[in-house]
This record gives structure tokens, C-alpha cells and sequence, in this order.
């Protein structure tokens, strides 16, 4: 599943109110060229919004972010999830997917944070919030003595269209995490269109670094 994630570059960070918008969303997102979303658990619409793109679109990486209790863990295992993410770093919730063999992205911020994760055998480690930290400038120096181990992070919160592409020019950088690719509001007002379009943007911008 990690190899598989590394081949996209963007993946859409989603806040789902009602999940009945969850299968007209994701085909906005296929359209655009996007078979990859991540659908926070931060509303009660989650794991209903996450087994409906699962059992809708099964070709569809689907993972679940915001992933910060057990009981968030669990869900994610139970709807079949293909990796899960988290702003922080939980040993325990790390190893829980661990033993499920689904892939976890654990969020990291420090040196120490990267050490944990790697010591807990985590390749793909999620930069957050990333502009608040420092942004691309702060992850150069901080990666720097960990992208010969292989890690590679994927920077969320405060990623925009106008600034990707300096975070995927990074070698260490995998993907970015957007939000802005399907907003809260866009959702609930089911403008499918302008979604789609702004993930066909973002791919013709990720474009340019990857050639």
C-alpha cells in the first residue's frame, strides 16, 4: 500500500458533515483524476462516509485521517480502510495498524518525533501542521539527516496551489495533503464541478516538478 501511495502525489484532506455526500464527492475526485482521498474523522459522518466510498469505489485508496483514539483506530480497521493518518505520533495507535497490516502515517513536527517514528519501523511520516512550523524551509533542514534512511512525509495544513510544488520539489516529499481541493463548504453546497477542477489544477501543477 505504501508504494502504492507514493505513486500520487496529492491527496485531498476531506471534512464530511453529511455522508451522503460521500459517493458524489468521490466521483468529483475521479474525474479530476484523483483515486485517492482522505476523509478525517473529526465529524459523526466518518465512518459512514468512509464504508460508502469503500463499498462504492473499491479501486479508490481510501484512508481516514485524524485518527486519535481507539475507538477511531478500530473503526478504521472494521470499515477496511486502506491506511490511516494522525497529527501526532501514538505508539499505541502506530502499532494497533501495525497488526492490522494497514499502513499508518503518523504526524511529526521534531527530530525526535522522526526518530520515534522510524524506530517504529514508519517510512511515511505526515509534516503538520506544516505551515505553521516553518513550511517547506523547516522541513528541508529537518528531513535532512533522515532522507538517507529512506523516510519520506507528506506535508498538511497550510498547503495551498500556490505553494505545493515547493514542498513536492523535495526529494523527502512523497505527496501533499490539501484541503483546499473539496472545502467543508464546497461539500455541503455539492459544487461537484468546481472540485474537479480544482484537482485537475493540482495535478497539472504537481506535474511540473514531476517531469
Amino acid at each position: 500500500m505504501l508504494d502504492e501511495l507514493l505513486k500520487r502525489p496529492v491527496i485531498p484532506v476531506i471534512v464530511i458533515d453529511d455522508a451522503k455526500d460521500a459517493e458524489p464527492l468521490a466521483e468529483a475526485l475521479l474525474e479530476g483524476g484523483l483515486d485517492v482521498i482522505e476523509v478525517t474523522c473529526r465529524t459523526a459522518a466518518a465512518p459512514d462516509a468512509l464504508a460508502r466510498i469503500k463499498n462504492s469505489f473499491p479501486d479508490m485508496l481510501v484512508g481516514a485521517g485524524t485518527v486519535v483514539t481507539p475507538e477511531q483506530a478500530q473503526m478504521c480497521i472494521d470499515v477496511g480502510v486502506d491506511f490511516g493518518l494522525a497529527p501526532g505520533l501514538n505508539p499505541d495507535t502506530v502499532r494497533f495498524f501495525q497488526k492490522s497490516e494497514t499502513l499508518f502515517i503518523p504526524g511529526i513536527m521534531t527530530p525526535s518525533d522522526i526518530e520515534r517514528g522510524l524506530a517504529l519501523g514508519c517510512k511515511m511520516l505526515k509534516f503538520f501542521p506544516a505551515g505553521a512550523i516553518g513550511g517547506p524551509a523547516m522541513l528541508k533542514n529537518l528531513a535532512a539527516p533522515y532522507g538517507p534512511l529512506g523516510v519520506r512525509f507528506c506535508p498538511t495544513g497550510g498547503v495551498s496551489l500556490d505553494n505545493m510544488n515547493d514542498y513536492l520539489s523535495m526529494s523527502v516529499v512523497s505527496a501533499i495533503g490539501g484541503s483546499w481541493l473539496a472545502t467543508k463548504q464546497q461539500i455541503a453546497d455539492q459544487q461537484w464541478d468546481l472540485i474537479t477542477q480544482q484537482v485537475k489544477d493540482a495535478l497539472e501543477k504537481a506535474a511540473e516538478v514531476a517531469g
